[in-house]
Parts: structure tokens; sequence; C-alpha cells
């Protein structure tokens, strides 16, 4: 039996690199799940050209992405920014203002049914060090994990294997990975990030810190803003940057026809209600 692993993937930069890492060495199983959050669509497009550079370019055998569906928009209501678009958190708001309430829960009890539907031992997350949130802690994965084994009669395991990671730590890792084919955005405007976000502003900062040129392209300029340290490399190459708009403009291309083949790509896979 090959070592396997399902990783909740989101399309944003941290779970991309887990994805990466992980890919290496063991056998990966990407699992996205819809909530109907406006910036789903650009995640889920920038995630299909993530998966697809991971095979292509860098000769990792990933398997296909599968994607699961729960919608939270009478949950949260739809007056949330996270669903409405509205009052999204600036970039000078505090990380705790982007908590969604039970997101995790949410995400991680939907995967775990997924992992025990075929046997998949072990559910990563890409949790970081510096996540507020309490449904980000070790307690709370240790007792999902009891939780799922006890409710599914399979063993699950949830790590979080970044969990002691700042992101500038991430993004050296996965300096070598396509980052410009992930999103970190509340309010992405088409496939570029808006800059002017509390994602953004995370993303920025930490892509100074680490010393690794940031490949994103921002809507918005940070300038004045205090995203990133004075004279922190953020410059990009010509055939780099050149490289990002290309694939980018497949991945926007790949979002008119995600549009028509997800329903027979994912019909097998899809769970949970539908709007």
């Amino acid at each position: 039996m090959p070592d396997r692993v399902c990783v909740l993937a989101s399309g944003g930069l941290d779970s991309a690199v887990l994805l990466g890492t992980l890919a290496r060495r063991r056998e990966v199983h990407p699992v996205y799940v819809r909530c109907g959050l406006r910036w789903e669509r650009a995640e889920e497009a920038l995630l299909a050209s993530f998966l697809r550079a991971l095979r292509r370019r860098q000769g990792l055998t990933v398997a296909p992405l599968v994607r699961l569906e729960l919608p939270v928009a009478r949950l949260y209501g739809g007056n949330h920014w996270s669903v409405s678009g509205r009052e999204v958190p600036g970039a000078r708001a505090a990380l705790s203002s982007n908590y969604l309430p039970g997101r995790n829960l949410l995400l991680t009890s939907l995967a775990a049914v997924h992992c025990a539907r075929l046997r998949i031992p072990e559910l990563a997350l890409a949790l970081l060090a510096d996540n507020p949130f309490p449904d980000a802690t070790p307690a709370f994965l240790t007792g999902l994990g009891r939780m799922a084994s006890h409710a599914l009669g399979h063993r699950i395991t949830v790590r979080a294997p970044f969990r002691r990671l700042a992101k500038e730590a991430v993004i050296r890792r996965g300096r070598n990975l396509p980052l410009s084919l992930t999103l970190s955005c509340a309010s992405p405007r088409g496939l570029r990030h808006c800059g002017a976000c509390t994602k953004c502003a995370e993303r920025q900062s930490a892509f100074a810190r680490s010393g690794v040129p940031d490949p994103t392209v921002y809507v918005a300029t940070s300038a004045g803003r205090g995203f990133a340290a004075p004279g922190t490399p953020r410059a990009r190459g010509a055939r780099e940057q050149s490289r990002g708009n290309r694939e980018r403009q497949r991945a926007a291309t790949g979002v008119r026809g995600h549009r028509r083949s997800a329903g027979r790509e994912a019909a097998e896979h899809r769970t949970g209600p539908r709007n």
C-alpha cells in the first residue's frame, strides 16, 4: 500500500507549498472544498494550473484534484464580507479580522469523510505558527482526528506539518515551486491580487522577509502602506514575470473551460448539498 496523504488545498501559498513538499516523497491526494465564497473561482483556477505545473515542470505525481461542496452563505449570512465582497478587511486590519467561524472544522470534517471513503490514513493542513484561531490548534487537530476516526470507523490522523513555521519560512521552502500560481487574496480582480486586503498585506510582507522575489501581480501597489521592509528585494526578472503572466493567462482561459467541465470531472467525487 503506497504512503498516501490527503492535502486540504485552498489554492493559497501555504497549501501549495505543502502539496509540492509532500508530493516529493508521498502519494498526494489534493482536495478543494467549495463554500460559495467570493474568491473561490480564482483560487480554483490557479490551483488547477499549479497542479499542472507540478506534474509537467516539476515531474511530480499528484492525484487528480477532488472538488467537494459545502455552501456556507446561509450560515455566515449573505452580507458577510466573505460572501458579499463588501467591507473586506483592509491591509492594516489585524489578522484576526479574517476569521471565518468554524471554517477549519467544516473543511476538515468534509475532507475526513473523503479520506474514509478512499481509506487514506492521513489528512494534512497548511496551518502556520502565527495562526491565532481556535480551530487551528494542535489540540483541535488531535481531537478532530479522534472524533473522525470514531465516527467513520477508519483511523485518520490530522496533521499540520508547517505548524511551527512562519510564512516566510514556507516561502523559502517553496522558492522553486510556481508560486505565481497561488492566491492569497480576499478580493481578487480576476486572477490578480487586489493588493489592498489583509491577506495581500500578509503575503507581501512574508515575501519581503523571506528574501525571495515576489512573483505576484498586485492591482494596488504597496507604496506607503508599510507591507514590506524598505530595501527588501521584490523585483522580478523579465523572464520570471513573463512566465507568470503566461501562466495566469492560461489559468484565466481555464476558468471558462472549467465551468463547463467541472461538473463532469468531479461528478463521481462530489459530495455535500448543492445550491
